[in-house]
């Protein structure tokens, strides 16, 4: 096999996983208490349905991109090759950020969680100990990872059905939480009602529940190693999709029937607070390695989403070829080194510059989260035209984007709705002011620089093809 040609490891089920690994996180587990004490129960349900529905559009979007040209470089290659070199570089590089950061705070999160059963000792170990257990899990295979995954994520599955069942359960008197009656939908109808707090609370909710859905994008960057992507991202898109907002809308239906909205905010873990309440043993510690799991799987994902970003950044000439290089496994390891050495970069400011360097970070990422899928859908809108402008019938396709071009059109409306969204409320605006200027300084790099390396590059692969 080639020096730069990447094994092709991962079957449909860890295509799955993956998809299904990078959006169920703390988000779910524990932010969720307090989208409902934000947006009440009915606008709690609207918010989720919303970010599933912009969801659902840009990844029939990629569906028909990933299977059409499976490629690591994923959502970064599409915009390359059909929007422009210029819009690649940037997508590469805003996604790069965003996956690096999430490495640094997911590292932070497990090593808070495991003061619970370890509370003498500092944090800076467990950060450690979690780096070195995700290097190795990368750095031993793309199969090692792909099959750590899946147990990672089958962990999170299991747990949300199992709340699903026993929380449906309680709200409607088939088990019983310290004695207290079925509260049936009484949450949804008293209270305030639906909306208690009005449709302003629900926008920004909005805005917090799409950024949560980030994460089942990685199964492009996955088609680019998958044995049999044809037949792989298809099925992983179209079960993923429904999965989620399954799982996503029938636990937060559950929460809101079983919390009043006002008093929601204060429960620490929703799902321990059920759990315990059944009279489950243990649950409290049980629920807290779910939610380590969970943060490893987000924090393995990105790990992987970055080391092959970079892969396929350095292959397209974009930054120096030493990050297109493998070793006899398969594996970007200079990228794979750097993403996480970037990552706990992100990780110490996250410490020691929280409200400065970190806030800023983060505020790129969740912009740069938002600019990746809006680029997904504008790349399927015009990878379409410029196919059919060849001769290319779309009967021909493996894969179609259903009722094109309006499912590419309303992915695009709908990401950019919540970029400028973003400008009307103050606690979001940060990422603009983050964001763009990042965006702006990649995009000038890109014409003073990156464009000129990107020639040279291709004059030389002219030169060894001759």
């Amino acid at each position: 096999m080639g020096n730069n040609t990447l094994k092709r490891e991962l079957k449909s089920r860890h295509i799955l996983m993956i998809a299904l690994g990078g959006v169920i996180g703390t988000g779910l587990f524990m932010s969720s208490g307090y989208t409902i004490h934000e947006a009440g129960p009915g606008g709690a349900l609207a918010a989720y349905l919303w970010g599933g529905f912009v969801m659902y559009l840009t990844m029939l979007c990629l569906g028909e991109l990933a299977v059409r040209v499976p490629d690591a470089g994923s959502y970064q290659t599409y915009a390359t090759k059909f929007i422009s070199p210029s819009a690649g570089y940037v997508v590469g590089w805003m996604s790069w950020l965003n996956w690096s950061v999430t490495i640094g705070l997911e590292l932070i999160t497990v090593s808070l969680l495991m003061k619970r059963w370890f509370p003498d000792v500092s944090t800076w170990v467990w950060c450690v100990v979690f780096t070195l257990f995700l290097f190795f899990i990368n750095a031993l295979s793309t199969k090692s990872f792909g099959e750590v995954e899946f147990w990672f994520a089958g962990i999170k599955v299991i747990t949300i059905i199992a709340f699903i069942l026993l929380g449906g359960a309680v709200v409607f008197g088939f088990l019983q939480v310290d004695g207290q009656p079925a509260p049936f939908l009484s949450n949804f109808t008293d209270h305030g009602g639906l909306f208690p707090n009005g449709f302003g609370a629900i926008v920004v909710t909005m805005i917090a529940v799409n950024f949560s859905f980030q994460g089942t994008e990685l199964v492009g960057i996955a088609a680019g190693e998958s044995k049999d992507p044809e037949k792989a991202i298809p099925k992983a898109i179209n079960s993923t999709v429904w999965r989620i907002l399954v799982f996503f809308i029938l636990s937060i239906f559950i929460l809101a029937a079983l919390f009043p909205w006002e008093k929601a905010n204060a429960v620490e873990s929703p799902f321990v607070e059920v759990f315990e309440g059944i009279g489950i043993p243990y649950a409290a510690d049980i629920m807290n390695l779910v939610i380590i799991t969970a943060v490893l799987s987000v924090a393995n994902s990105g790990l992987y989403a970055t080391s092959r970003m970079l892969w396929s950044m350095s292959n397209q000439g974009m930054i120096n070829p030493v990050f297109g290089k493998l070793n006899k496994r398969g594996v970007p390891m200079v990228a794979l080194i750097v993403s996480l050495g970037v990552g706990c970069l992100s990780l110490l400011s996250g410490i020691f510059a929280e409200e400065t360097v970190y806030l800023w970070l983060l505020s790129i990422a969740g912009f740069g989260a938002v600019f990746t899928w809006l680029s997904i859908a504008v790349s399927n809108l015009l990878a379409r035209r410029k196919y059919m402008a060849a001769g290319g019938r779309a009967e021909d396709l493996k894969y179609r984007t259903p009722l094109y071009p309006l499912v590419p059109i309303l992915a695009i409306v709908c990401n950019l709705i919540v970029i400028v969204s973003l400008a009307f409320i103050p606690e979001q605006r940060i990422s603009l002011y983050c964001g763009v200027p990042f965006l702006i300084a990649c995009y000038l790099y890109y014409h003073f620089a990156g464009k000129k390396r990107m020639v040279e590059v291709g004059q030389a692969t002219e030169k060894k093809a001759v």
